[in-house]
């Protein structure tokens, strides 16, 4: 007796669902190409909003100097918090932990105040349209 070779009614089924879920993903991302070349013409075709808004360039720049002084100030209470911790601290394992937290701490900081101006000076380079009218410097 020889062994039929067409699949049975559940191999079918799950060839059936596998091919149709690779089906959606396809269909998923061909619709979002095609509406993002239609429906953003219009918002690129649009003027730079931000900048002929009346206060939203300097309320941005405002609480970008802000976040950035708190950031500051966060670092400095962090960067004391485990200073103190750490001298009474007697476990190596936990001052290891103390000095990478310290770290991280400081890492964190200089991504924050590196940020603004980085994006101001590779904005204008690009012609990034917030670039030209918000000034990101913290300082």
């Amino acid at each position: 007796m020889t062994q039929d070779s067409t699949p049975s009614d559940p191999e079918r089924s799950s060839e059936t669902e596998s091919s149709s879920g690779s089906r959606l993903p396809r269909q998923a991302a061909v619709t979002i190409v095609l509406l993002s070349l239609f429906a953003v013409q219009p918002a690129a075709a649009q003027t730079n909003a931000v900048c002929s808004a009346d206060n939203l360039p300097s309320m941005i720049e405002g609480f970008f100097q802000l976040t950035t002084a708190l950031g500051i100030v966060g670092l400095a209470i962090v960067w004391q918090a485990d200073s103190l911790i750490e001298m009474f601290t007697l476990n190596p394992e936990q001052k290891k932990g103390l000095k990478r937290h310290k770290r991280s701490a400081m890492k964190s900081a200089v991504v924050l105040v590196v940020l603004g101006p980085l994006y101001t000076v590779a904005g204008s380079m690009m012609g990034l349209p917030l670039a030209q009218c918000v000034d990101l410097v913290p300082w």
